[in-house]
C-alpha cells in the first residue's frame, strides 16, 4: 500500500528526526537520493549540463547539494537563484566547490535552460500555497520549452501538495523525487499529471500508520481483497448481486453492468428490469426477473441506476432495501438525499464529476479542480462511500478516513458504458462480502487495469474491458503472491 501524509504530519516527523542527527544529516540524505535519481535519468553524468532552479527553502538547498554532487561526477552544474540572498549558504558554497556556478542574470539563466539536459525543480516546497510567482513562472515556461528532462524535488513547483490542486502557474516533470512518504498531491489529479513519474526516496522518518490522508492499493494489496471461494462454497454462498438497470432506450447499460457483475466474484447475477432480453441473450446465466427488486428473489447486494431512465420508482425500491446498495448514473439523478442518508446498510456513489457537481451544486470544472475534497464532500452528505470517477479515481468513506486513489486506468476508458461495467464488478464485490471502500477501491484498481489491457494504446469498447477482466485478475493474484 502506498501512502501520502499531510503536510503538517511530514514537517512534524522531519522535526522529530533532525533533533536526533547531526546538523545537515537530513538534507544530505535527501541530496543523495536526489543525485542518484538524477543520474539514473542521465545515464551519463560525466559531459552532460543540468540547471538548478533554486528557490530558497530546503528544496532549494537539496537542489544545490544535489548539483554539487553531480559536479563532482563530471556534470556542469549551474545554478538559477531566485532568491540569492536567500539560498541555502551551505548548499550553494558546496556546490561552488565541486566547480559549480550561478547564472549571473536572467538572459543567461534561459540560455543555460535551453542546453541543458536536465533541469532540478527545487523552486518551492511542500509548503507552497497558490501558483508560481512572475519570475518563476518564466524559467518555467522554459524549462516546459526545452529539450531537457524536468526533475521536481519533493514535488513539482506549483501543486498543492495537501489537496492535488493547482491554482495558476506550475512547472510539469518528468521525474518527482519525493522524501520519506508520498504527498497526497503526488497521487490526485490535476496534480499528479505535473508529477511524472515518481521516485520515493527513504530517509528515515518516522510516520505513524494512523495519519495517512490517503492510499493507494497496489497488486498485493488488492490480491488480499479479491473474493476467493472455498471447498463448500456454492453460487448462494458466493453471493448474489442484484442488477436494477437498463430501459427500453438504454437497454445496453444492462447488458454492461450484467457483463461486469458476472466477473466480480459474486456466484450469480439476478438482473431485474426492462432489459431482461437483451441480457439473457448476451449471458444465459443470468437470472433474469421483471417483477420488481422485491420480487426478484434474495441477493446480497444491488446495483441501480446504469441507463434507468427516469424510473424512479425501481431506484427507491432498491435504495430501501437492507442490504449494501451501488447507486450509479441515472440513480444518482432521481435518488433522494435522505433516503440514503437513512440506510442502515452501506451505499456506495459512484458518481464522475459531472453528476458529482450535479449532486454538490457546483460546477463540474470546480469538481475537477477540487477531487479530494469534493469525493469527501459527498461522502460526508450523504452519509456514504463515494467512487469519484476520472483520471484518478477517489474512493472517500463517510467516516472521513484515509481517501484511496486509483491511477491505473487509461484515457481510453473514457468510453460510452465502461461506467456501466464498472458499477457492476464492484456491486458483485459488495455481495461477496467486501465493504463498501474496498469494493470501490478494488473494483476500480481492476477496472483500470482491464482498461489498460484491452486498450494497448488504441480505441476500446466497454465489451472490451469486462471481457479483460478474468485475465487481470489472474494477473493480480498471481503477482500479488509473489509480492509485487
Amino acid at each position: 500500500m502506498r501512502t501520502a501524509y499531510s503536510v503538517e504530519t511530514v514537517r512534524t516527523a522531519e522535526r522529530e528526526l533532525m533533533a536526533r542527527l547531526p546538523e545537515g544529516a537530513l538534507m544530505q540524505r535527501a541530496a543523495a537520493g536526489l543525485a542518484a535519481a538524477c543520474a539514473d535519468l542521465l545515464g551519463r553524468v560525466y559531459g552532460s549540463r543540468v540547471v538548478l532552479l533554486v528557490g530558497s527553502g530546503d528544496n532549494g538547498g537539496d537542489a544545490l547539494y544535489a548539483g554539487a554532487r553531480l559536479a563532482r561526477r563530471g556534470a556542469g552544474v549551474s545554478a538559477v537563484l531566485l532568491a540569492p540572498e536567500r539560498a541555502h549558504p551551505g548548499g550553494l558554497a558546496a556546490l561552488r566547490r565541486a566547480g559549480g556556478g550561478v547564472a549571473a542574470d536572467g538572459g543567461a539563466a534561459g540560455r543555460l535552460i535551453e542546453r541543458a539536459d536536465l533541469v532540478v525543480d527545487g523552486i518551492v516546497g511542500i509548503g507552497g500555497k497558490g501558483g508560481l510567482r512572475p519570475d518563476a513562472e518564466s524559467l518555467a515556461r522554459a524549462a516546459a520549452r526545452s529539450r531537457a528532462a524536468v526533475v521536481a524535488v519533493d514535488l513539482p513547483s506549483g501543486i498543492d501538495a495537501d489537496t492535488g490542486e493547482v491554482h495558476g502557474a506550475a512547472l510539469p516533470a518528468d521525474l518527482t523525487v519525493t522524501f520519506g512518504t508520498h504527498k497526497p498531491g503526488l497521487l490526485v489529479d490535476p496534480a499528479r499529471e505535473y508529477a511524472g513519474s515518481v521516485r520515493l526516496v527513504d530517509i528515515g522518518l518516522a510516520l505513524p500508520g494512523d495519519a495517512a490522508v490517503l492510499e493507494a492499493l497496489q497488486h498485493a494489496d488488492a490480491a488480499r481483497l479479491l473474493p476467493v471461494p472455498g471447498a463448500e462454497s456454492d453460487k448462494y454462498r458466493r453471493g448474489v448481486v442484484g442488477i436494477a438497470a437498463g430501459s427500453a432506450r438504454y437497454p445496453g447499460a444492462a447488458v454492461l453492468a450484467v457483463s461486469g457483475a458476472l466477473r466480480g466474484g459474486a456466484g450469480a447475477v439476478r438482473y431485474v428490469g426492462p432489459a431482461g432480453d437483451a441480457v439473457i441473450a448476451r449471458f444465459p446465466e443470468t437470472l433474469v426477473s421483471d417483477r420488481g427488486p422485491k420480487r426478484a428473489g434474495r441477493v446480497q447486494a444491488w446495483v441501480v441506476g446504469p441507463g434507468a431512465g427516469d424510473d424512479a420508482a425501481t431506484v427507491a425500491e432498491v435504495v430501501a432495501a437492507d442490504v449494501p446498495v451501488l447507486i450509479d448514473a441515472d440513480g444518482l439523478r432521481l435518488v433522494d438525499v435522505g433516503a440514503v442518508r437513512a440506510r442502515t446498510a452501506p451505499t456506495l456513489l459512484t458518481p464522475h464529476a459531472g453528476e458529482a457537481a450535479a449532486l454538490l451544486g457546483v460546477s463540474r470544472e470546480e469538481v475537477e479542480a477540487a477531487r479530494l475534497s469534493s469525493a469527501r464532500e459527498l461522502a460526508a452528505r450523504y452519509r456514504a462511500t463515494v467512487l469519484l470517477k476520472g483520471s484518478t479515481t477517489l474512493v472517500a468513506a463517510p467516516d472521513g478516513g484515509p481517501v484511496r486513489a486509483n491511477a491505473t486506468g487509461t484515457s481510453w476508458l473514457a468510453t460510452a458504458g465502461s461506467g456501466d461495467v464498472l458499477s457492476g464488478l464492484a456491486g458483485s464485490l459488495l455481495a461477496s462480502g467486501l465493504p463498501a471502500r474496498d469494493a470501490g477501491s478494488v473494483a476500480a484498481y481492476l477496472h483500470g487495469l482491464a482498461g489498460r489491457h484491452a486498450a494497448d494504446g488504441a480505441p476500446v469498447g466497454a465489451h472490451d474491458v469486462a471481457e479483460a477482466l478474468p485475465g487481470v485478475w489472474r494477473d493480480v493474484r498471481e503477482e500479488g503472491r509473489a509480492g509485487v
